[in-house]
C-alpha cells in the first residue's frame, strides 16, 4: 500500500488508499475500528445499508481487502465493538443495533441476538381487533374505529394498525384475512447504540450497551446477562448520544433528540437533568474533552459545557453531512473531524480550524484511530460509496492559530501593557530630538554592511572559492561526503555539471592540506567528461598520521587543463580520528 501526499490539506495527511467502487454506503454510526482477532491490529467494521431495502450486509476490512461479511437482517442503526467479560485473550465483540434486535458478533462469526422488551398495547386496539376475528365487524367500520382511537388515545397504536389504516379501500379485506389471527404486538426500534464502561475506565475494560429507542426510551443494558440494569425517559425520540464515565461509579449521557435540543442524562436520575435548546436541529454530537460539540443544519458547530451553558459559535461554508472525534493520546491532541457539503472534511480543536482536506466526492462517514498498525489513520466512506483511507503523518504539528480567514485570535486578547518608566520617557525625549542623526547613522551603517557583503561576494567569485562555478561556458556544482571513524577515511566528490546541453572535459582535481596531519592516496585525479545532469562520484582514501586528535581543513580544487585559477573550491572541516594510521 503505497502512500503519497495529500494535495489539499497543506500536506498533514497522506494518501494511503482510494477506491471509489467500494460500494460501502453507510454512516459514522455504523463504522468502528477494533482488534477483533486478538493479533494487535485493528480491523475495520462497517455497517453497510446495502440499497436501503436490501444488501445489508457487516463488513470487515484488514488493510485494503475485504476480509469477511454477514448478512443483516434490517437496515443498521449503530455498530460499536466492546469487551462483555474478562475472557482470554482479550477480544472484543460487535454489537449492530437493527429493528428492535441487537445482533452480537464474537470472533467475526453470529454470537448472541438480543430483542428489546414489547410495549404496551392499547386495549381499545385489541378488543377492535379482537372483534374483526370474530366477524363482529366488516374491515371498513375496523378502519373507522381505529382512526378513531389513533386520535384519543394515549398509548400509540401497533404497526399493524398503521399499516392497516394506510391501505385503499380494496386491500384492507385481504390485510384483515392475513393478519387478524396473529396477536398484537407494538415493538420498539433502536435509534442510537453507545457503550459505557462498568466498573474501570481502562481502554480493555468490561462494557455496557446503551441504547436509545423509538419510544423515547434509553436503555442500559448488562453485557454478561442481557438485562436492563436501568432505564431513562426522554421528552422525544433520541438520534445520536455520547456517552462518558462508569456506570458503577457516575456516569453523563448527552442525547440529541427529534424535536432539536439536547438533553443530558446523569446517574442519579431516570430524567434529563440539563436541556438545550438549539435554533435548528442537531446533525452531529461529539464530545471533546469536557465540551460538547454540536452541528447544526444551519451550517453551524456550536460548543457548550457539560451542563449546557454555550461556549462559541462558527458558521460553516456549507452544510454538515457527518462529524467524528478526533483523538490521538501519544500527542495529546483532540479535535473533531466535520464533513461537509462542498467535498471537504474539516478539523477543529475548539473553534480553531486547523486542517482543510478535499475529497474527491461528499463524505458520508468518518472514523478516525488506530488502524493495523498506525495510530493516526482517517477512513471516509463516500456518497458515491468510496472508501477512502488517509494517514496522519507523524511528523505534522498543529498550531493553535486559527487557518480561517478574519481576524486572528490574538487580536481580542488585552496587552499587558506596563506602566511607562522614567527612563522611557527619556529616551523618549531623545528620539524625537535627534530622530533624523540616529536615521542617518543607521543608514550609514546599513550601506557598510551591503558594501562588505558584495565585496565578500565578488571575492568569492573571482577567486572560486565557492562550491558551485560561476563560469556560464562551465557551470559546475560540487559536494564532499567523509565516511569512516579513523584514522582512514573514504572521502567522496559528488561533481554535477549543471548546464542545459553542453558537455564539460578535460578538468582534475586538487588537494591542498596539512601535510603532518594527512596523507591523501589519490591528490591528484583527472575528471572523465561531464555529461549535463548527471552526478559523478570520485573517490579517494585520506590517512591521518597524528594522533592527537587534532583536525584541519583539507581544500579541494576543480581545475581546467592550462588555466592557473580554480573553476570551484570546497573546503572539507575533518573528524577527530579515532586512531593512528599505520606506517
Amino acid at each position: 500500500m503505497t502512500s503519497m501526499e495529500s494535495g489539499g490539506d497543506g500536506g498533514k495527511w497522506l494518501d494511503a488508499h482510494y477506491d471509489p467502487v467500494a460500494g460501502l454506503y453507510t454512516f459514522s454510526s455504523c463504522v468502528d475500528l477494533a482488534d477483533l482477532s486478538g493479533d494487535g491490529e485493528n480491523r475495520l467494521v462497517v455497517g453497510d445499508l446495502g440499497t436501503g431495502s436490501s444488501g445489508m450486509k457487516l463488513k470487515v476490512y484488514r488493510g485494503t481487502a475485504l476480509m469477511s461479511e454477514n448478512t443483516l437482517l434490517d437496515l443498521p442503526a449503530g455498530l460499536v465493538a466492546f469487551f462483555m467479560d474478562l475472557h482470554e485473550p482479550r477480544i472484543p465483540t460487535t454489537a449492530v443495533a437493527s429493528g428492535p434486535c441487537i445482533y452480537l458478533y464474537k470472533n467475526l462469526r453470529p454470537y448472541f441476538k438480543f430483542t428489546l422488551p414489547s410495549l404496551e398495547v392499547n386495549t381499545l386496539e385489541q378488543d377492535v381487533w379482537q372483534q374483526a376475528r370474530e366477524g363482529q365487524i366488516d374491515p371498513l367500520t375496523l378502519k373507522e374505529m381505529l382512526e378513531s382511537i389513533r386520535k384519543k388515545a394515549d398509548v400509540p397504536l401497533s404497526v399493524r394498525s398503521l399499516r392497516f389504516l394506510s391501505l385503499e379501500t380494496d386491500g384492507l379485506d385481504e390485510f384483515v384475512q392475513l393478519h387478524k389471527q396473529q396477536p398484537i404486538r407494538r415493538q420498539t426500534v433502536i435509534t442510537c447504540i453507545d457503550t459505557l464502561k462498568k466498573s474501570t475506565a481502562d481502554e480493555d475494560g468490561v462494557s455496557c450497551l446503551v441504547v436509545g429507542t423509538e419510544s423515547s426510551d434509553v436503555f442500559i443494558l448488562d453485557s454478561k446477562a442481557f438485562i436492563i440494569l436501568s432505564k431513562m425517559s426522554l421528552p422525544a425520540p433520541p438520534t445520536m448520544m455520547d456517552v462518558t464515565g462508569q456506570f458503577d461509579v457516575e456516569f453523563r449521557i448527552t442525547v440529541a433528540c427529534r424535536n432539536g435540543n439536547i438533553y443530558i442524562l446523569r446517574r442519579e436520575s431516570d430524567k434529563p437533568k440539563y436541556c438545550v435548546e438549539l435554533p435548528s436541529h442537531p446533525v452531529g454530537l461529539v464530545r471533546v474533552g469536557k465540551n460538547v460539540l454540536v452541528g447544526c443544519t444551519d451550517e453551524s458547530l456550536q460548543g457548550f459545557t457539560q451542563k449546557g451553558k454555550k461556549l462559541w459559535k462558527i458558521v460553516l461554508p456549507a452544510p454538515i453531512t457527518t462529524m467524528a472525534p478526533m483523538d490521538l493520546p501519544t500527542r495529546g491532541f483532540q479535535g473533531v473531524l466535520v464533513g461537509l457539503a462542498n467535498c471537504e472534511v474539516h478539523l477543529y480543536r475548539d473553534k480553531n480550524l486547523l486542517s482543510t482536506i478535499k475529497t474527491p466526492d461528499v463524505v458520508t462517514s468518518i472514523c478516525f484511530g488506530r488502524y493495523g498498525r498506525e495510530d493516526g489513520t482517517l477512513i471516509m466512506t463516500t456518497k458515491g460509496g468510496g472508501l477512502m483511507v488517509k494517514i496522519l503523518k507523524r511528523t505534522v504539528v498543529f498550531d493553535d492559530r486559527d487557518s480561517a480567514p478574519g481576524p486572528p485570535l490574538a487580536q481580542s486578547i488585552r496587552l499587558n501593557v506596563p506602566k511607562k518608566t522614567k527612563l522611557y520617557v527619556d529616551q523618549t525625549l531623545r528620539e524625537r530630538e535627534s530622530g533624523v542623526a540616529m536615521h542617518r547613522a543607521f543608514q550609514m551603517d546599513l550601506s557598510r554592511v551591503r558594501l562588505a557583503a558584495a565585496k565578500a561576494y565578488v571575492k568569492a567569485l573571482e577567486s572560486s572559492l565557492t562550491p558551485m562555478s560561476a563560469s556560464l561556458s562551465e557551470p559546475l556544482k560540487m559536494n564532499a561526503v567523509v565516511q569512516g571513524l579513523g584514522p582512514s577515511f573514504k572521502l567522496t566528490l559528488h561533481v554535477q555539471n549543471t548546464a542545459a546541453c553542453r558537455p564539460v572535459m578535460n578538468l582534475a582535481i586538487s588537494f591542498l592540506y596539512d601535510e603532518n596531519l594527512y596523507r591523501i592516496r589519490d591528490p591528484y585525479m583527472r575528471i572523465p567528461l561531464l555529461v549535463p545532469g548527471l552526478i559523478y562520484p570520485v573517490g579517494t582514501f585520506v590517512d591521518c598520521t597524528n594522533d592527537k586528535g587534532i583536525t584541519d581543513i583539507i581544500k579541494v580544487f576543480v581545475l581546467h587543463e592550462g588555466r592557473s585559477s580554480p573553476l570551484l573550491t570546497a573546503h572539507i572541516n575533518m573528524p577527530v580520528s579515532e586512531g593512528l594510521a599505520l606506517s
